[in-house]
């Protein structure tokens, strides 16, 4: 097998793992978000339930989450289901990112000073006002660097869809490695990861830079 059609084919199996990348971050942000607010709950049964739903996810491996999401519907709730296995995937990988996501959140809300929530309150905004306005924009800022740590791991993580067969790029790597007896697609992968998180984490340090409204 030549050069050229193997980074051809890594280049499709690297079009997958982009694919559960860009998804995962889709919804595991916005969710992460909302298990924040349930963390932060006054309300002692829902606060409850979110700090064993991210004890749980943190808790146990992602391999793991995966195949209980993929087989969970057969063995648990009888279901047949067809062509479930990318969606399990994404679905495993939100869930996953939404618990360390959440807590990032929480520790950003949490690290606001009160007296900003009671001048905002003084100059009449309401609850959602004063978060979406004052709170949130501040919050983002804060909470960059360590999103971008967990945004980072997303795209070596994405290697565990092997798990479920799903032919990404790491899982396109190794059967050729296999099939030609040769490292060389696996180091080929190495440098695809290295190039995307490279890329990831140069437009996060822009976004952060670009959030330095004092300097």
């Amino acid at each position: 097998m030549t050069l050229s059609i193997i980074l051809l084919q890594l280049m499709k199996g690297m079009g997958v793992t982009a694919e559960i990348f860009f998804l995962t971050l889709l919804f595991s942000l916005p969710l992460g978000l909302l298990v924040a607010f349930g963390r932060m709950s006054k309300n002692g049964i829902i606060r409850m339930i979110s700090k064993i739903y991210i004890s749980v996810l943190r808790g146990t491996p992602l391999m793991l989450q995966l195949i209980v999401v993929y087989f969970a519907p057969f063995y648990v709730f009888h279901l047949k289901v067809g062509n479930y296995r990318f969606p399990a995937i994404i679905i495993a990988f939100a869930l996953n990112y939404a618990a360390y996501f959440a807590e990032i959140y929480r520790a950003g809300i949490e690290s606001m000073p009160v007296g900003q929530y009671e001048a905002a309150r003084v100059l009449g905004y309401s609850r959602i006002q004063t978060f979406v306005r004052i709170i949130l924009p501040q919050v983002i800022k804060r909470i960059l660097p360590p999103v971008t740590n967990e945004t980072i791991t997303l795209v070596k993580d994405t290697s565990l869809a092997f798990v479920l067969a799903q032919a990404e790029m790491f899982t396109m790597a190794k059967q050729i490695a296999a099939k030609e007896t040769s490292i060389m697609p696996l180091m080929i992968a190495g440098v695809f990861y290295y190039l995307f998180n490279l890329i990831v984490a140069t437009v996060m340090e822009r976004i952060e830079k670009s959030l330095n409204y004092y300097k």
